[in-house]
C-alpha cells in the first residue's frame, strides 16, 4: 500500500498534479483574524450575497468566507483562533486551528435538540417495499450504544477501525460511533475480496473490524463474515471482530468475534462525545485500485465536514425537510460525503440504497423515488447507461414529481445518457448537475450549481468551480509546464493538460469548464504510457453500430486528429464488448495497460471488478486482433 495522502479540504487544493517538483501553482500565507466571526455571520450576511459576489469573496478573502461559514454552520466545543495555515510546497495544511469539535455532534445531537423525530435515514433494503425509517434520536441512541461497545473493548481516540458492511443504518452508526470517540474509521466496500480487505486493514493498522454475517444485494447473499475471517488471519493488529446480523442465518463465532446487537443492548444509550482538534483524523479511505495499488486518503474533522455540508446544500439545492437520494455505497467517498456526513450535518433525510438499479426490474430506482418521495437523485453514469437499454416505460410508469435536482457522479457522463436522464427521468424540468471531484478532495469541486440566477446548464459539462475553488490548467503548451488558462474559457475542452487547483492565480476561474481533457481521454481512449510509443484505444460500440466498426473507427481517428492532434491518433483500436470497471463505475486502466503491452500474465487482484469475466473477453478480443494483424502483415509481404 502507498503511504497515506494528506489532502486539503478546500481553498488551497492540488490533485493529481504530475508536474515533477511543483507542489502548487501558488501559495497563500495564512492571515490571523483580528476576531473569529461570530455565529450567525454566514446566514445573516454572506449567504444573501449574489452568487458572483459570494464566489469572488471566497477566493479574494477566504479567511472571512470560510471562517464565517465554519463559525455559523458548525458547533464548536472550543472556537478556532485561526482560519488556515496552508503551504503546499512544504506539505503544511491546517484549517480552523485551535478549534475543537465532534463530527457526530454536528450530525446528530444538534438536530435531536430541534427535531428528534425527524427521519434521518431511510434504509431502502434490497427487498423492494421494505424500507426502514430511522429518526435522528434513534440514530443517536444507536450510535452511542455502539460507541460504548467500542470503548468497552479497548477502542479509543486514534485507534483504527475497519468497517466492512453493506449499506445500512448500522454501517452509518459505526462510522458515527468512531467519530464520537475519536477513532479513525476506514470503510471497505463490502464486495472486496479477503486479500483486498486484509491489505487495507494491514496498511491502516486496524485494531478492530465491524462487519455483518451476510450482505444482501440484487437478491443474492454475500458471505461477509467468511471474507473477514479469511482476511484477519493475516492481520496481527486486529483484536476484535464485531458482527452484526443482516440476515437470520446463524453465524459461527470465533475467539475474537463479538455479537454486536447483543452487546449493544446492555450498553448505555448515552456516550459523551470526545473533544477533537479540527485537524485530528476523521477517516482513512482507500481508493479502488483502478490505477494500481490502493492509496490511503486521509480526511480530517472540521474542514472535511464543512465542505461536505456546504457542497451538499449548494450543489444540490438541498433544503430543510428534503429527502436526499444518493445511491452510492458507503464504501466510496461519494457515500461518505453525500450519503452520510453532508446530509446528516445539514439535518435532512438521507436514503441508504442497498440494492441494484435493475433488481427486481429496471424500474427499481424510479419506483423508489415515487415511494420515498425523493427530492434529489444522485447516481453514476454507468447505471444510467445500463438503464438506457430498457424501454422508457420503466421510468414513466412511476411518479417522479417529487424530484427537484438530478446529479451525476463517478465519471464523465456522455451526452446520450445526460439527455435521457434530464428529459425522461427529470421530465426536462430538473436541473442536472454533472459533478467533478475526487476522493482526494472529499467533495464536489466543479458543477453547474451553484450559479447566478438563470444561468444555463450545458449537457455533459461540469461547468463552474465551487466556492474557493480556482481551476488552472497545466500543460506543455504554456511553455515548460507553466500554469495558464486560455481565453475564451470554451477553448479549454480542446486542450490537453492537468487540471489543478490553486489560489492567487490570475485567470477566468468563473468560466465554464468541461473537464474533458487528459483525465477524460483516459476514460475513452486508454493510452499506454510511457513505455509504449503509440496510443492504444479500447472501443465499446453501441449495438446499432456493431455492424460497421470500420466506419466508426475511422470517424474516431478523424475526431482525435482534429480535436487533439494527428500525433495523438491511436495506432491500435481494439473493439471490445465491455471495459473492466469497478463496482463504483471506474475503469481499471492497469488491466487495459497490461493487455495492450502484452504483459497480461500477472493482472493482479481483479476481485474489485463488477464482473471479472470481462477480463477474459478482452484478452480473447486482443488475441484475435493480434492474429488478424499478423495475417494482414503476411499478405503485405
Amino acid at each position: 500500500m502507498a503511504a497515506h495522502i494528506r489532502t486539503g479540504n478546500f481553498g488551497v487544493l492540488l490533485t493529481r498534479c504530475r508536474v515533477p517538483g511543483l507542489g502548487c501553482s501558488g501559495t497563500v500565507p495564512a492571515r490571523r483574524l483580528s476576531s473569529v466571526p461570530p455565529p450567525g455571520t454566514w446566514s445573516s450576511q454572506l449567504s444573501r450575497l449574489p452568487h458572483r459576489d459570494l464566489y469572488r469573496l471566497s477566493v479574494s478573502d477566504p479567511d472571512r468566507f470560510w471562517g464565517s461559514a465554519a463559525a455559523d454552520r458548525l458547533r464548536w466545543m472550543q472556537p478556532f483562533q485561526r482560519v488556515r495555515d496552508c503551504e503546499l510546497l512544504s506539505g503544511r495544511i491546517g484549517w480552523f486551528l485551535g478549534g475543537r469539535l465532534n463530527v457526530s455532534v454536528n450530525c446528530l445531537d444538534v438536530h435531536v435538540e430541534k427535531h428528534p423525530d425527524r427521519v434521518a435515514l431511510i434504509w431502502e433494503r434490497d427487498e423492494p417495499g421494505t424500507e426502514l425509517k430511522v429518526t435522528y434520536s434513534e440514530l443517536l441512541e444507536t450510535t452511542c450504544r455502539l460507541a460504548n461497545v467500542l470503548k468497552s473493548h479497548g477502542i479509543h481516540k486514534g485507534d483504527r477501525v475497519a468497517i466492512y458492511m453493506p449499506v445500512s443504518p448500522m454501517a452509518v452508526a459505526a462510522m458515527l460511533a468512531c467519530a464520537r470517540i475519536g477513532a479513525v474509521h476506514t470503510v471497505v466496500f463490502a464486495g472486496f475480496s479477503a486479500e483486498a480487505l486484509a491489505g487495507r486493514i494491514q496498511d491502516a493498522g486496524c485494531k478492530a473490524v465491524i462487519t455483518c454475517n451476510q450482505g444482501v444485494r440484487g437478491g443474492r447473499t454475500i458471505e461477509l463474515k467468511a471474507t473477514v475471517d479469511a482476511a484477519v488471519q493475516n492481520c496481527a493488529t486486529v483484536q476484535h471482530v464485531f458482527v452484526s446480523q443482516r440476515t437470520d442465518r446463524p453465524t459461527v463465532m470465533g475467539p475474537m468475534d463479538v455479537p454486536l446487537e447483543e452487546v449493544m443492548s446492555s450498553q448505555l444509550p448515552v456516550c459523551p462525545p470526545e473533544s477533537l482538534d479540527s485537524e485530528d483524523l476523521l477517516f482513512l479511505l482507500y481508493t479502488s485500485g483502478s490505477t494500481g495499488k490502493p492509496k490511503g486518503l486521509v480526511h480530517t474533522q472540521a474542514g472535511y465536514l464543512l465542505y461536505a455540508s456546504m457542497t451538499h446544500q449548494y450543489v444540490f439545492d438541498c433544503r430543510d425537510g428534503d429527502v436526499f437520494g444518493c445511491v452510492a455505497d458507503v464504501g466510496w467517498i461519494t457515500g461518505h460525503s453525500y450519503v452520510v456526513y453532508g446530509p446528516l450535518c445539514n439535518g435532512v433525510t438521507t436514503v441508504l440504497f442497498e440494492s441494484t438499479p435493475v433488481y427486481p426490474n429496471p424500474g427499481r430506482y424510479w419506483e423508489t423515488v415515487q415511494r420515498l418521495r425523493i427530492n434529489q437523485f444522485y447516481g453514476a453514469p454507468t447505471a444510467l447507461r445500463l438503464l438506457l437499454k430498457y424501454d422508457d416505460s420503466w421510468v414513466k410508469k412511476y411518479d417522479r414529481s417529487s424530484l427537484r435536482t438530478l446529479g451525476s457522479v463517478g465519471e464523465p457522463i456522455n451526452h446520450e445518457a445526460w439527455r435521457w436522464f434530464h428529459s425522461v427521468v427529470g421530465d426536462g424540468r430538473c436541473p442536472l448537475v454533472d459533478t467533478w471531484w475526487q476522493t482526494e478532495t472529499g467533495g464536489v469541486c466543479i458543477a453547474p450549481r451553484p450559479a447566478p440566477d438563470g444561468a444555463a446548464i450545458l449537457p455533459a459539462m461540469a461547468m463552474r468551480p465551487f466556492f474557493g475553488i480556482q481551476p488552472v490548467l497545466m500543460g506543455e503548451q504554456y511553455g515548460g509546464w507553466e500554469v495558464g488558462f486560455p481565453q475564451p474559457p470554451q477553448e479549454v475542452e480542446a486542450l490537453l493538460g492537468f487540471l489543478c487547483y490553486g489560489a492567487g492565480v490570475e485567470g477566468p476561474s468563473e468560466g465554464l469548464h468541461q473537464v474533458d481533457t487528459k483525465d477524460k481521454v483516459l476514460w475513452t481512449i486508454s493510452t499506454v504510457e510511457p513505455s509504449m510509443s503509440v496510443p492504444f484505444a479500447f472501443v465499446v460500440l453501441k449495438e446499432d453500430l456493431r455492424d460497421a466498426p470500420s466506419a466508426v473507427l475511422q470517424q474516431l481517428r478523424d475526431l482525435v486528429s482534429t480535436k487533439i492532434a494527428k500525433y495523438a491518433v491511436p495506432e491500435h483500436f481494439l473493439v471490445v464488448k465491455r471495459l473492466p470497471k469497478t463496482r463504483s463505475g471506474k475503469i481499471m486502466r492497469r488491466i487495459l495497460r497490461k493487455v495492450a503491452m502484452e504483459t497480461s500474465g500477472d493482472l493482479g487482484d481483479v476481485s474489485t471488478l463488477d464482473d471479472p469475466s470481462v477480463v477474459m473477453e478482452i484478452l480473447e478480443a486482443h488475441e484475435a486482433y493480434r492474429k488478424q494483424r499478423k495475417e494482414a502483415q503476411k499478405k503485405k509481404q
